[in-house]
């Protein structure tokens, strides 16, 4: 393919002389599969996108200093050439620091390793170390002919990202480290433009671009550049313990309207499909899932209503492409009705020569409006929407109305396909060493969890030992102050108990022998931290304690002891969640539950077909999967969301002064019950379940189920307490009735 030249006015981004306004979405090759690639942008693609996001992430593909991986779904050349075979571009968010809820904002902790550095200023050592990683992804990428300006599909590019979020806390520092990314960038010679994200003054060299959830508002620090959206966020993450948040399509649309409708230029959803965070990649607390409530769900299913809807706003905007960009076209906008957000106006493109306009009619309002415009033509708006009208006569969309569809549920357990119930053999985890003290780092402080770990595993023990020199048992309280995030206790082998969050004191009565007796303490990470200022120095574990013991009439600080330490489980070294590891003997007697630190493995035939697969784990509790050695994540089934968390069956579409109003489901119910097992984890043959449950839990219930097109269990509508007098529209949606309702 011959080189591509982008360009760029306040209008458009124009590509070899076409001006044109791009409508993109973030799919992470990380969070997916290759495998999954093709049907994703495909899908992405039929969706009405121009374009595929996606960022670089440091920490995996260098989880050592100097050694690499870009092998299979940390291909991300592969990836992009896959989008170009699509017919699409792209958009490369290079980082060094992505955040993307990602674990510790996609950095590599060894970089936290090295002494005197500091993490987004302008330190020279992290200069150093991101002027190299991020040069050496450009050159990966130019031999691989990925810029648009080489013929690939690659037409914009981002450096660093959400910088002005903590501008303030890096002082004239962050400003040197600000013009200094800017002229990193810049030499990197790509040939396409840079753009920087919620950054307002930037570099006369970057564009200014905006996240959030409306971006019509939004205006570039310089007025000569186009408006970009990076990030429209079509849902929200979640964390351990929280609720599902749904964004209404009808509103996710609304944005999308007002952004073009206010002379955007480049708008991404973020994310268009989220995925997995498979493994440990998972930032601190976040789920598994990635789902983000995301136009292609995290199986690979079309998310509807909103994927469809979407389609056909994507193809309506189009229609009026020629005007959006166009220098000649004259842009007014009439004030109709008075309100917040400018009420109902009505935005014109108009060819002056021809007399050729596009038009978009929008309700800020909560009530809807009867607007008459020229020849006597009337206009039903319903509140909260836009209307989108060709040559300003013909309305061709409307962001509160949908067509009417259906969508055939596929979701079904295995049934026949196989045995109810999986056939269970066990180990423990062999923690002798551990409850006896033996570690293989000597230590006389406590210290940062990741400083010893650097994050190559969760777990990290403490251990150490106190003599008591009484003849009888002495009643104490085992006191630690725990920075996070959990924290496994043991004395002299006795299980003590659990507690998960951070900066907490964990307590719990113990007793203590005459003579020695052994502390044992076990810390596990669940994602490290992924924003803030020097987020990179917040520590883990029990860096400074104090650990004490709390006696009736004195307290015995242990802080200062001399501690062994040790990194990981014994069951990790001898790589017990791989099927094919000889390492020791699986047992088939009475399944243990309730048991923490344990280890569990069942054979499974994989379900016919070519649908996506999850692994339900009800009956679990904290741990860790694999799937024929591949992890598909953490689980932690025991988190359950607020039961008075605001959930109910009726969700208002209709944000508050532009403060979205996120939908909330599952109160009461586990943060995540369901795991994605990809189809190419799968053999033909027989397969490999392993599961580490750190807690205690019950694998007898657990079972794969073929995943399809999700249930919805929200009604979308706005409504006041007047009486409901009309039906804007009804969905037959797995034979449940969605009504989208208005009031007059």
């Amino acid at each position: 393919m011959d080189e591509r030249n982008v360009e760029y006015d306040s209008r458009a981004l124009i590509i070899d002389g076409v001006r044109k306004i791009i409508i993109s979405g973030s799919i992470h090759y990380t969070r997916s599969t290759p495998e999954m690639w093709p049907y994703l942008i495909q899908k992405a693609k039929e969706g009405g996108l121009d374009a595929i996001d996606t960022s670089i992430f440091w920490n995996i593909h260098e989880p050592r200093r100097r050694q690499y991986n870009f092998a299979g779904n940390l291909n991300f050349t592969e990836f992009f050439l896959k989008v170009k075979e699509a017919g699409l571009y792209g958009i490369l968010r290079i980082g060094p620091y992505i955040n993307a809820h990602w674990n510790f904002g996609g950095f590599p902790e060894w970089l936290s390793n090295i002494p005197g550095i500091k993490f987004r200023t302008d330190s020279d050592l992290f200069k150093n170390e991101i002027q190299r990683f991020i040069t050496h992804i450009v050159n990966i990428a130019k031999a691989q002919k990925l810029f648009a300006s080489q013929g690939g599909p690659i037409i914009l590019a981002q450096i660093e990202n959400e910088y002005g979020s903590v501008l303030d806390g890096y002082g004239d520092a962050g400003q040197t480290y600000l013009q200094w990314t800017a002229k990193l960038a810049v030499a990197q010679n790509i040939g396409i433009p840079w753009i920087m994200t919620q950054q307002y003054q930037t570099p006369a060299s970057m564009i200014d671009a905006f996240n959030g959830f409306y971006g019509h508002n939004f205006l570039p620090y310089d007025a000569t550049n186009p408006k970009i959206w990076t990030e429209n966020w079509t849902g929200w993450y979640k964390k351990w313990g929280d609720k599902d948040q749904i964004r209404a399509p009808e509103d996710l649309a609304y944005a999308v309207a007002r952004f073009f409708q206010a002379r955007g230029v480049v708008q991404n959803y973020y994310m268009y499909h989220g995925g997995t965070n498979f493994g440990r990649t998972a930032g601190q607390f976040v789920t598994t899932s990635y789902d983000f409530n995301a136009p292609i769900d995290e199986y690979g299913n079309l998310n509807q209503p909103t994927w469809k809807h979407l389609q056909n706003l994507h193809a309506a905007i189009k229609v009026g492409e020629k005007f959006l960009t166009s220098i000649n076209a004259t842009v007014t906008t009439n004030k109709l009705v008075k309100g917040f957000d400018g009420g109902v106006q009505l935005t014109a493109y108009t060819f002056e020569a021809t007399g050729e306009r596009f038009c978009f009619l929008s309700n800020a309002l909560t009530d809807p409006q009867d607007v008459q415009l020229e020849l006597n033509k009337t206009f039903h708006v319903p509140p909260w929407s836009v209307s989108i009208l060709e040559n300003c006569y013909k309305q061709i969309f409307n962001t509160a109305t949908f067509d009417s569809y259906n969508v055939t549920s596929m979701e079904r357990k295995l049934g026949e396909d196989a045995p109810a119930k999986l056939n269970w053999v066990w180990r423990e985890e062999y923690m002798q060493d551990t409850l006896q003290g033996n570690g293989t780092l000597q230590e006389n402080e406590l210290t940062d969890q990741k400083v010893i770990t650097q994050d190559q595993s969760d777990f990290l023990w403490y251990m150490t030992s106190v003599n008591n020199d009484e003849k009888t048992p002495k009643n104490v309280t085992l006191s630690v102050h725990v920075a996070g995030e959990v924290i496994y206790a043991f004395v002299n082998g006795a299980y003590l108990g659990t507690h998960a969050g951070t900066n907490f004191d964990f307590e719990r009565p113990t007793s203590l022998e005459p003579g020695i007796n052994n502390i044992t303490l076990l810390t596990a990470t669940v994602g490290l931290q992924f924003s803030g200022v020097a987020f990179e120095a917040i520590p883990e574990g029990i860096p400074e304690g104090p650990v004490k013991l709390i006696g009736e009439y004195s307290t015995t600080d242990l802080s200062a002891h001399h501690w062994s330490l040790k990194v990981g489980l014994n069951g990790e070294a001898l790589k017990l969640y791989d099927p094919k590891s000889q390492s020791g003997k699986w047992w088939t007697d009475t399944l243990p539950v309730a048991s923490c630190m344990t280890w569990y493995k069942a054979n499974f035939e994989a379900p016919p077909g070519t649908e996506p697969v999850k692994l339900d784990l009800q009956g679990m509790g904290k741990g860790h999967a694999w799937v024929n050695g591949n992890s598909i994540g953490r689980y932690w089934v025991t988190q359950i969301a607020d039961p008075a968390g605001g959930c109910q069956p009726l969700c208002n579409y209709r944000g508050t002064n532009n403060n979205i109003t996120l939908c909330y489901t599952n109160c009461g119910e586990p943060t995540q019950r369901w795991y994605h097992v990809p189809r190419s984890f799968l053999y033909e043959g027989p397969n490999t379940l392993i599961l580490l449950e750190e807690a205690g839990g019950d694998p007898s219930n657990v079972h794969f189920e073929v995943a399809g097109p999700k249930k919805k269990h929200v009604l979308f509508f706005l409504i006041s307490t007047q009486l409901i007098s009309n039906f804007n529209k009804i969905i037959i949606i797995n034979n449940q009735i969605i009504i989208h309702v208005y009031v007059i």
